[in-house]
This record gives structure tokens, sequence and C-alpha cells, in this order.
């Protein structure tokens, strides 16, 4: 087995408890999302995912053509930056992470 170190963090309970309920439904342990998130701040050398301002999911609805238009071209554009993985790869690790779990 590899080893492993230990990560405390302090979460809002509501949080956690809706979280860790998708994630059993799911079938993956915090564990492994934690351990993912980590590497994926490492493979990006930054925080894996866009920080902004909104709390709440914007539909298309709710957006301006040009404000959509621009959403797409920043996500085309990390895409041939490489600033992604295709969803095969991550299906992998996932799977290869649970196992590893277990």
């Amino acid at each position: 087995m590899a080893k492993t170190a230990n990560v405390l963090a302090r979460i809002e309970p509501e949080v956690k408890e809706e979280a860790e309920s998708i994630l059993n439904q799911i079938g993956v342990p915090s564990s492994v999302v934690i351990n993912m998130l980590y590497k994926q701040i490492i493979y990006t050398r930054g925080i894996p995912f866009a920080l902004t301002l909104n709390h709440e999911p914007v539909s298309r609805e709710e957006m301006t053509d040009r404000e959509f238009d621009s959403m797409i071209e920043t996500g085309l554009a990390q895409a041939k930056a490489g600033k992604g993985r295709s969803t095969s790869d991550v299906a992998k690790s996932i799977k290869k992470k649970i196992k590893e779990w277990k």
C-alpha cells in the first residue's frame, strides 16, 4: 500500500453532509476526491476550476449571447492549451483510485 498523509480541513456541516451523500451515491470516497483535487492542482499548477463571483449557476437563458460566446471561447482556449483532461482519462483515474482504496 502506498504511503498516505492526512489532511485536516474545517467545513460547514451541511456542505460536508450534502457532498458526502452525493459521493456515496456514486460510490466515490471523499478521500479519493480530495486526492484527485490535489493532483489537479499540481497538474494545472493552480486551482483547476474558475473562481468567480457567481454564487448560483447561470442558465443559458439568463446569459446574453455575448456572455455565452465568451464562456464558450474561454473553454475552447483552455482545451486547446491542454488545460483539461479527457473524460475517459478522468474515469480511468477514478476507477484506479477506487480499486486502490478497496
